[in-house]
């Protein structure tokens, strides 16, 4: 995607289909998180995109893009500015609940050499990281899951998503993205030396989950700020809701 300029200003921003013959991929994703996503820069030049193959997220956002006609379904009338942020934080949340996975089974095997040999899962500040962890992970992902549950039921009723609940949405995801990788930390810090192997599943979950966050969806004072807007009923400030 990117924007559409007129006499050298932005007045609009969306997706543009462009056939394979008309860019070049630019094998340029060498990363240290995130590596599948193969997210590489594409090249294009002079390239002519017809009207029909731009989608423009200011559609999408009001409710007015063209396949809304064809596709009447509650599940398309789903705001894009939930949607997309939230296809950005669920699998940071589903990193989240894999850390903690590998971090219990890591855990229930390790002897702590700096402590005598003691069983990591007999430490006691083991036990409180993993319980605020957990705790962090399952309210990150019960408000996403919550929040797009509201909404469809309204649509599927025939109502329209209130601005306040999509400010709401915003608030969330961010904040969902926040806890799980606060969660994440906190197990990885108190796993010891042996998590920092390449092999081991926790520190890719830390890495990815860290590249997942320098996501523009993830920008929480922008979000939080456009969620404080909506509560003092002054104007938003961002289009992305």
């Amino acid at each position: 995607g990117g924007p559409v300029i007129k006499d050298g200003r932005p007045v609009d921003f969306g997706s543009f289909l462009i056939p394979i013959s008309d860019y070049n991929i630019v094998d340029d994703w060498f990363v240290v998180g995130l590596k599948g996503t193969g997210s590489k820069t594409l090249e294009i030049k002079d390239v002519f995109v017809p009207r029909h193959r731009f989608q423009s997220f200011k559609q999408m956002s009001d409710g007015t893009a063209p396949g809304l006609a064809t596709n009447t379904a509650p599940v398309y009338k789903m705001p894009w500015g939930t949607m997309h942020p939230t296809t950005i934080s669920t699998p940071i949340v589903g990193m989240a609940y894999g850390a903690y996975d590998a971090h219990i089974e890591h855990q229930g095997k390790r002897l702590r050499a700096a402590y005598a040999g003691e069983k990591a899962k007999d430490d006691p500040f083991a036990k409180v990281r993993i319980a605020e962890a957990a705790s962090d992970i399952d309210a990150a992902w019960r408000q996403l899951s919550g929040n797009l549950a509201e909404e469809y039921a309204l649509l599927n009723a025939g109502q329209e998503v209130p601005l306040s609940l999509r400010a709401r949405a915003r608030r969330d995801q961010v904040r969902a993205s926040q806890r799980a990788i606060a969660a994440i930390d906190r197990l990885f810090e108190s796993a010891g030396a042996t998590a920092l192997q390449t092999e081991t599943a926790l520190q890719r979950f830390w890495r990815d989950a860290h590249a997942g966050r320098v996501h523009a969806a993830n920008d929480a004072e922008r979000a939080y700020v456009m969620y404080g807007n909506q509560e003092f009923g002054l104007p938003l400030g961002d289009t992305m809701v």
